[in-house]
């Protein structure tokens, strides 16, 4: 080593702290505390982080159980309605077993008609029964076209099935003869 090169003193870490002023002791104190309180936050974080794992998982257990009750019971209220309509009908059928009268038959078949309808509106159903419209390929089937001087081309002339939407969605489309123009006009 030639002169210009001088290394520094090798000087402990004491010697250093007490070179800067500070008492070892008090540095030391002064860190444990810090390490202290990053522990505690850290053991806070870890267990908020638990918590919310746990609450997560709870609300995937929760939903999963829903979703198979709504499988299980989504028809809940379809079957509702129409257990009284079942009933009506069975009483119908033991009602014509035990009559000849047909008018009483028939005033049951309305009321259980009557019943079927209630359960419909219940329900959101509404029947798409499209006589003397427009054809609507959207809610409409053709099955045929006829020769009609009274009623427009186009236009519904019977219904042979009829449709239904449930909450505006086609259940089943009507199925329609339509009104075709004469072949001379």
């Amino acid at each position: 080593m030639n002169e210009s090169e001088t290394t520094a003193p090798e000087i402990g870490s004491e010697a250093l702290l007490d070179a800067a002023g500070a008492d070892p002791d008090q540095e030391v104190n002064r860190l444990r505390a810090a390490y202290d309180e990053l522990r505690l936050e850290a053991d806070r974080y870890r267990d908020e982080a638990l918590r919310a794992r746990a609450e997560l998982d709870n609300v995937r257990k929760r939903a999963q159980r829903d979703v198979e009750a709504a499988h299980k019971y989504g028809i809940e209220r379809l079957a509702e309605a129409f257990v009284p309509v079942k009933d009506s009908l069975d009483l119908g059928f033991e009602a014509a077993a035990a009559t000849a009268d047909v008018k009483s038959l028939q005033e049951g078949m309305e009321l259980t008609q009557r019943m079927f309808a209630s359960a419909f509106d219940k329900l959101g159903v509404q029947v798409v029964n499209p006589t003397g419209t427009r054809f609507n390929p959207e809610h409409h089937q053709a099955v045929m076209m006829e020769v009609s001087v009274s009623a427009e081309p186009g236009t519904v002339l019977r219904v042979l099935q009829k449709g239904y939407l449930l909450h505006e969605r086609l259940l089943r489309p009507a199925m329609v003869i339509v009104a075709k123009a004469p072949d001379g006009a």
